[in-house]
């Protein structure tokens, strides 16, 4: 799924309860058209959900009837916010690789220096 990010047919879905399943997931959304793929991300030391999740639709439509009738819905008592979701960058690189990571190191090295 995450090379499919960038598309319009990726749902970006927040708020959910940790006791959330892909199958739960699955049925709230299956009813506005194909899923091929779901991903809910487990917090490593908990095991548990992060408390939000991605609903990939095979048809950018479907995504965009999923987003108007879902956001600010509810499931399981909690209320979720639906988005497309946003593009990953630079996915193979590290991140210490970007430009951007540098000029903020820099920064906070000045800004430590400057406290001292």
């Amino acid at each position: 799924m995450t090379e499919n990010v960038n598309k319009k047919n990726v749902i970006y879905v927040g708020g959910l309860d940790e006791n959330v399943t892909t199958d739960i997931l699955r049925g709230a959304f299956i009813p506005f058209g194909n899923i091929t793929d779901i991903n809910l991300p487990i917090d490593y030391k908990t095991q548990k959900s992060k408390g939000f999740g991605f609903v990939e639709f095979e048809l950018p439509e479907d995504a965009a009837d999923a987003l108007d009738n879902m956001h600010e819905s509810e499931i399981y008592g909690k209320v979720i916010n639906c988005t497309i979701a946003k593009p990953i960058k630079n996915l193979n690189k590290a991140v210490w690789t970007s430009d951007e990571y540098h000029t903020e190191q820099m920064k906070e090295n000045e800004e430590s220096k400057s406290e001292e």
